[in-house]
């Protein structure tokens, strides 16, 4: 952290031939000098330790005090800058202490700089791999959009913290819902508006951590998101893909590619960065595929299955990953045309793939839920209790064996 070291700077004296004190400050990679009001003879300075020795002289002891309040006051100021900024310049430090400047405070801190504070520390956390890229484009994206509310509904880019209430907030959420535009079109379903209300949220609630602000203006919010029924392949939809050939090689890649996050319920960002240094092998020889997912960073390990093993085994040394590389919008346009050519009525995407993992090929086979919520990464059973209230044949398999019982 911060490091402060006093010394005598050479070749200055005042009348009474005493060498000013001054102050060498460090942090990180930076590092700075400034005097620190009080000089000494340089002979005591040196007999005293540089006023480390037990002192006995009083103008010495008074030097001393002084120089405490200054380090004292220093690591204070430190703190302060700290907390709102870790990557603040030594400057900056420099002329706060001096009060040259002044700390910037809740009041006049603004509901943009409060994104660009969180989205700047989210960054950091997608740099060292612990959040991902799209997560961060998402943060990004909620900025941009409280921009453009602002530009319409009150003709300014930003806004003091203070002034963000109640009706900003709601006028916000219905700007989302009915007024927004993206990609030619107009509004934005209520669970992504709710989503990004959860991310002025987070923004805020992290600064109230950092000490930059005492409250969050957007806790009054309290929209809820829509549970809808997850989309996902019965049985005999996923073996109409998976016994289909196409003649078109990218529609096959884009086949296997849905397949195998079917069978090991990995969301696309995580099956693209799989490689082979992923697999691993248990003491019963079993094949496991060992990662995290990228948007929580919790631990997902599946066990390989056969039409997984397969389709890894297609595409041995053909790339570094252990599957091809296929952009998002390239694979849903690709999964509508292999849907028409099954004859499959519904919207595939690749989060149908993952809802068809949990849904079909896990607990539709009677593989407890405690275990699918392992295998898929969730942070809590309840994510996963989504998919298994949509499974009515294992409500119907439970209730035959409790009507045997009554016949």
């Amino acid at each position: 952290m911060l490091k402060v070291i006093f010394y005598l700077k050479a070749g200055k004296f005042n009348k009474s031939g005493e060498s000013p004190i001054y102050a060498r400050i460090s942090f990180k990679k930076q590092s700075i000098t400034m005097a620190a009001g009080k000089s000494i003879l340089k002979e005591r300075w040196q007999f005293t330790d540089n006023l480390r020795s037990v002192l006995k002289l009083e103008k010495e002891k008074v030097i001393k005090s002084a120089l405490d309040l200054f380090l004292l006051g220093m690591e204070k100021k430190f703190n302060e800058l700290y907390k709102i900024d870790q990557d603040f310049s030594l400057q900056l430090l420099k002329d706060e202490f001096k009060g040259e400047t002044t700390v910037v405070k809740e009041d006049c801190v603004s509901i943009i700089e409060i994104m660009n504070r969180h989205n700047d520390f989210f960054k950091k956390k997608v740099d060292a791999a612990e959040r991902s890229k799209a997560s961060y484009q998402k943060y990004e994206r909620a900025k941009d959009l409280l921009i453009i509310f602002m530009e319409k509904r009150y003709g300014i880019q930003d806004i003091s913290l203070q002034e963000v209430n109640s009706a900003y907030v709601y006028n916000l959420e219905s700007f989302l819902k009915y007024d927004s535009r993206f990609k030619g079109k107009t509004g934005i379903k209520n669970n992504s508006v709710v989503k990004y209300m959860r991310m002025y949220k987070t923004a805020c609630k992290y600064s109230i951590r950092m000490g930059i602000i005492d409250k969050d203006p957007f806790n009054l919010y309290d929209g809820k998101l829509h549970v809808t029924d997850a989309l996902f392949l019965t049985q005999e939809e996923l073996n109409l893909i998976e016994n289909k050939k196409f003649s078109i090689q990218r529609l096959e890649k884009v086949k296997d590619v849905f397949l195998f996050s079917c069978y090991t319920g990995y969301a696309p960002v995580d099956a693209a960065n799989l490689t082979s240094n992923n697999i691993s092998t248990d003491a019963m020889d079993n094949l496991w595929i060992m990662t995290n997912r990228a948007k929580t960073t919790i631990r997902a390990n599946v066990p390989i299955l056969p039409p997984t093993l397969a389709i890894i085994n297609k595409y041995k040394n053909m790339q570094i990953g252990l599957i091809p590389k296929l952009s998002n919008q390239k694979m849903n346009a690709y999964l509508k045309e292999i849907a028409d050519l099954c004859g499959i009525e519904k919207h595939l995407t690749w989060y149908v793939a993952r809802h068809t993992f949990a849904t079909t090929v896990t607990l539709g086979n009677g593989v407890r839920i405690e275990n699918v919520s392992a295998m898929m990464g969730h942070t809590n059973i309840k994510q996963t209790q989504h998919y298994a209230k949509v499974l009515d044949i294992n409500i119907m398999e439970d209730m035959s064996k409790l009507k045997q019982k009554y016949s």
